[in-house]
């Protein structure tokens, strides 16, 4: 069990982030003290790594609610969520090839300076 500063630190989540993902329904089943307070389980905090994955390559968080509703109802509902995070990728990778494409452009323009200025290239 872990408080919500572990559970925060952990995660890489603010604990402002960790009380809306639990408001919103993203997070369920937050356990509780005696005294009320929040406590995390090694279960939750999976759930947290799969938000952090999810999150940071950009999938909007009604798509996460609905893979995580998805998740909790059960196995009969796999193939939409290997469909939901198969659609996802998609849009991750067409981001991917437009940053790579972007980043060399950056590349190019930084070699066009580097002739100019006579700086030292950079690989």
């Amino acid at each position: 069990m872990y408080p919500p500063s572990e559970a925060a630190r952990r995660s890489g989540f603010s604990l402002d982030t960790l009380r809306y993902y639990e408001k919103i329904g993203l997070l369920s089943g937050v356990g509780r003290t005696s005294g009320g307070r929040r406590v995390f389980t090694d279960d939750d905090l999976s759930w947290l790594v799969v938000f952090r994955c999810l999150r940071d390559t950009g999938m909007p968080i009604a798509e996460m609610c609905r893979y995580a509703e998805l998740s909790r109802e059960g196995e009969h509902t796999v193939a939409a969520r290997q469909e939901l995070l198969e659609q996802h990728a998609a849009r991750v990778e067409e981001q991917l090839t437009l940053l790579q494409r972007q980043y060399a452009h950056l590349r190019e323009k930084i070699r066009f300076y580097q002739g100019i200025t006579g700086a030292t290239p950079v690989p």
